[in-house]
């Protein structure tokens, strides 16, 4: 993790060396040279092309500045593991660029190393450099993940194709139902919710689970795939727009946990945070009908659940949820935005 004149955040604190010397230059990985250089090396194994994806969190925006620096950490690594994931790559490494407030202090910093540490080992993604500056305003936490994935083979979004099924692992929802308790922790129906349930949703908001164990199902069987991040309406939107077509999708399919469903039974028109909120990241992907059967048995030998939501139609136009009434609904603005 390179460092320039000017960056250090305030002249009594150890410097930036020091810091990434203690913190950070045992996370590094091999090509690294244990965070001694201004880069690093690092060559995909023969046969395979480089898959690399950027993403950022920032104070107040991505999370709460009381968040534990552990999550932070473990948030910042997981959302670009998840886009590795998706692509149906594993991952071989990340960059951290890590900009800190003029109140960062030096407690904060080894509690984020210890969980970005834990989060690297768990998913054999170590560090390989970086940069740490002051922001001058909030905290940012930028991370990009290298990953690798057979030549030629990397599972893009847009590749959909009429007929296929429509794909998604885990549950829905959990994570912007998790921000909304957040936010008014005494609404009636967080308050309908035992504690397991509240902690449930807590956790899935802070603690995104990237899918990593379903890269191989999603590289072998899906024809198109990307993680939803911005809330299953609005990705799925982006992914059946880029390939030219639509969908109908089963609202009841739509798989969520026991504490969603329980929110939602409280208050239905949580069904709308559920499938237009963000920060699922889990993977949406779209199979051949007659590879269905085998990537649910793939996933299911991964310790992945995998439901079928629906199916891609021709035309144009955004997707529709149809509830058990025959009834479709779509959502104009059904996609999380960062801005």
């Amino acid at each position: 993790m390179s460092g320039r004149a000017g960056d250090h955040v305030i002249s009594s604190r150890p410097t930036e060396e020091a810091l990434i010397a203690r913190y950070f230059a045992p996370l590094a990985g091999p090509g690294a040279d244990g965070l001694r250089d201004d880069a690093a090396s690092l060559a995909p194994s023969p046969g395979h092309d480089l898959v690399l994806t950027a993403d950022a969190i920032v104070s107040g925006i991505h999370y709460f500045p009381d968040d534990p620096p552990e999550s932070l950490a473990r948030k910042a690594l997981g959302v670009n593991l998840s886009d590795i994931a998706a692509k149906g790559a594993v991952p071989r490494g990340f960059l951290l660029t890590l900009a800190l407030p003029a109140d960062w202090t030096e407690a904060w910093l080894a509690r984020f190393a210890e969980g970005l540490g834990q989060a690297s080992r768990a998913s054999g993604c170590p560090l390989l450099g970086g940069d740490t500056v002051k922001s001058g305003g909030p905290a940012l936490i930028g991370v990009t993940a290298i990953g690798e994935v057979p030549a030629g083979r990397i599972v893009r979004r847009a590749t959909a194709r009429v007929g296929d099924r429509i794909c998604v692992s885990g549950t829905i929802g959990d994570a912007a139902l998790g921000l909304r308790m957040r936010l008014d922790p005494d609404a009636g129906w967080v308050r309908a919710l035992d504690a397991p349930a509240r902690a449930h949703l807590a956790d899935r908001y802070l603690h995104p689970q990237a899918r990593l164990g379903l890269a191989d199902a999603v590289l072998r069987f899906a024809t198109a795939s990307m993680d939803v991040s911005d809330g299953l309406a609005g990705d799925l939107a982006k992914m059946l727009a880029g390939a030219g077509a639509t969908a109908e999708i089963d609202a009841a399919a739509v798989p969520l946990s026991p504490a969603a469903t329980r929110a939602i039974a409280s208050r239905t028109d949580l069904f709308d945070v559920a499938v237009t909120g963000g920060d699922d990241y889990e993977i949406l992907c779209t199979v051949a009908p007659d590879s269905c059967d085998a990537f649910r048995a793939a996933a299911a030998a991964a310790g992945v659940p995998v439901s079928v939501v629906g199916t891609v139609g021709s035309g144009s136009g955004l997707p529709g949820f149809r509830d058990a009434e025959g009834a479709a609904r779509v959502f104009a603005a059904g996609a999380f935005s960062h801005f």
